[in-house]
C-alpha cells in the first residue's frame, strides 16, 4: 500500500508539472482552479486526471 500511495503522489506531481508546461507553451503565467480526479480502472490500475485553467496574470498599474 505504501508503494502504491507513493506512486500516486509521484503521478500527481508529474501531471501538475505537465499542466504547467502546457500553460507556459500557451503564454500563460499561472494555472487556476486546479483539480485532480483519480479513477480506479481495475484491480491494479488507476488513472489520474489533472484539470486547470491557464491564465495570464498582469499587474494593474492604475
Amino acid at each position: 500500500v505504501a508503494e502504491y500511495t507513493k506512486m500516486l503522489a509521484e503521478t500527481r506531481e508529474q501531471a501538475l508539472d505537465r499542466m504547467i508546461e502546457e500553460a507556459i507553451k500557451k503564454g500563460a503565467n499561472a494555472v487556476v482552479n486546479v483539480r485532480f480526479s483519480t479513477s480506479f480502472i481495475m484491480k491494479a490500475a488507476a488513472e489520474l486526471l489533472a484539470y486547470g485553467t491557464a491564465v495570464k496574470i498582469e499587474n494593474d498599474t492604475d
